[in-house]
């Protein structure tokens, strides 16, 4: 692949040396529209001359499944007649997503190049909510009566299905826009002519409200197998339809966008290689800012044990297993509960349940990584180490394994919910918050069991 992408480039960079723009065409027309994305990840430079050379119908299919930076970057530097060309032709749902990243002016300047009919559509879309399912849809699909035969629907669908998104499925409406079933092309095509399409409906419609969030379609599509999916409103009338690659392309920015957050980082709005320090360092600096004043609490947790630990400074030995233990543990089942709850297999109501499960499986791993600690301790005492309160300090670790784990598997599940409940995302609930959260209350536990056993002996 990598000798094929240096054999494309070499190619191109031949082709606009030699200034032959009519060749330079042809060969463009001819690769697959991955490579000339791929062309243009090599040569960004070169990315306007690519999508101005390029036949209209490619130059779209290019230009959509580009990163917005790199649209961006194209647009700016694309001659007039090209843009609005290019700005016409795109399908309504991804203009609504290219107009979407763009400031204000810039929208503005975009959509006066537009037809009435098509200027009206796009400021239709754009004015549903930024992560809803209108900001998704398509206009474009082909509607059938209830009451016509599948030789009328198909004559039909010759008709108006060349400016559909598809016509994989074709959807049912009453007189009043109101969407009733959907049906696969598949059923229509097989189906005698005279057949009604009223006989080929079998009531299983799955739909999606236009205000719906972005995720639930996500959800939706994951357990269905559609390839688009009816948008209707309140009053069930149908919007539009939204598709599976746009499904899937927004599934895979919510993916990247929760990976960066569980880093303990926000999301960066375009690549890593696109974004400047300076953002870079804004992006990362808040949350640092944060987790760091967390540890400063960690460090008064210490201070305030301080006389404890002058006593039996045998006690700051064992400070890093019951922290990175408790973190781990925290971080591990808040890991699980956001992948869960992104995959629609655990919801809000199901708090309770969640709760009850980490607290067993709590319970269960804090007393196997105690009894690793009682062994870890008994071990070194066989060979003198510890003296003869070893017994009393491996309760003390044993004792405050289990509850640090505990408290770290039940901070980490429930603390998704929180934040869910809050409108906040889950995410955000991310490994590092979570294990500074938990190494401060994980220390405290600590340093209560050690002076409760220890008291009299060693303390």
């Amino acid at each position: 692949m990598e000798n094929n992408l240096d054999t494309l480039v070499e190619q191109v960079e031949l082709l606009i040396a030699e200034g032959d723009k009519e060749q330079l065409h042809e060969y463009l027309d001819s690769l697959n529209i991955s490579e000339v994305e791929d062309l243009i990840d090599e040569l960004p430079e070169y990315g306007s001359t690519f999508i101005e050379t390029l036949s209209i119908n490619r130059a779209v299919n290019v230009f959509r499944i580009l990163d917005f930076p790199t649209q961006e970057r194209i647009i700016k530097k694309l001659s007039g007649p090209k843009i609005t060309e290019l700005i016409n032709e795109l399908p309504p749902d991804d203009r609504t997503a290219f107009f979407g990243e763009l400031h204000g002016d810039a929208v503005k300047k975009m959509i006066i190049l537009m037809p009435p009919e098509d200027r009206k559509e796009a400021l239709t879309l754009l004015g549903y909510p930024e992560d809803s399912v209108g900001r998704l849809m398509t206009p474009d699909y082909v509607t059938v009566k209830q009451d016509f035969t599948v030789a009328q629907a198909l004559d039909h669908i010759r008709r108006y299905g060349k400016d559909s998104e598809t016509i994989d499925v074709i959807y049912v409406i009453d007189d009043k826009g109101v969407l009733l079933d959907d049906i696969r092309i598949r059923e229509i095509l097989l189906s005698a002519p005279d057949v009604k399409v009223a006989d080929l409906m079998d009531n299983r419609l799955i739909a999606l409200n236009a205000f719906d969030p972005q995720e639930e379609a996500i959800n939706i599509f994951r357990m269905n197998n559609r390839v688009a999916l009816p948008v209707t409103d309140k009053q069930g009338i149908m919007l539009g339809i939204v598709t599976v690659d746009d499904v899937l392309w927004i599934a895979n920015e919510e993916y990247t966008e929760d990976i960066q957050r569980m880093g303990g980082s926000e999301a960066l709005d375009e690549p890593y290689l696109d974004v400047s320090i300076w953002h870079l360092v804004k992006k990362r600096a808040p949350w640092l800012m944060v987790l760091f004043i967390g540890q400063l609490f960690t460090a008064t947790v210490i201070e305030r044990y301080e006389v404890q630990l002058a006593t039996a400074v045998v006690l700051m030995t064992f400070v890093p297993l019951i922290t990175s233990s408790g973190g781990n543990t925290g971080s591990q089942a808040s890991a699980l509960i956001i992948q869960a709850m992104a995959m629609g297999e655990v919801n809000l109501s199901d708090w309770f349940r969640v709760f009850k499960r980490e607290l067993v499986s709590g319970m269960i791993l804090g007393v196997i990584l105690g009894m690793l600690g009682l062994l870890r301790i008994f071990g070194y005492h066989l060979f003198g180490e510890y003296g003869q309160d070893w017994f009393l300090i491996s309760m003390v670790v044993g004792l405050s394994l289990v509850g640090v784990i505990l408290w770290g598997s039940l901070v980490g599940s429930m603390l998704p919910f929180i934040l869910r409940k809050l409108g906040a995302d889950p995410a955000t609930s991310s490994a590092p918050f979570v294990a500074t959260l938990v190494d401060v209350t994980g220390l405290v536990i600590y340093f209560t069991v050690a002076t409760s056993i220890l008291k009299g002996t060693l303390l």
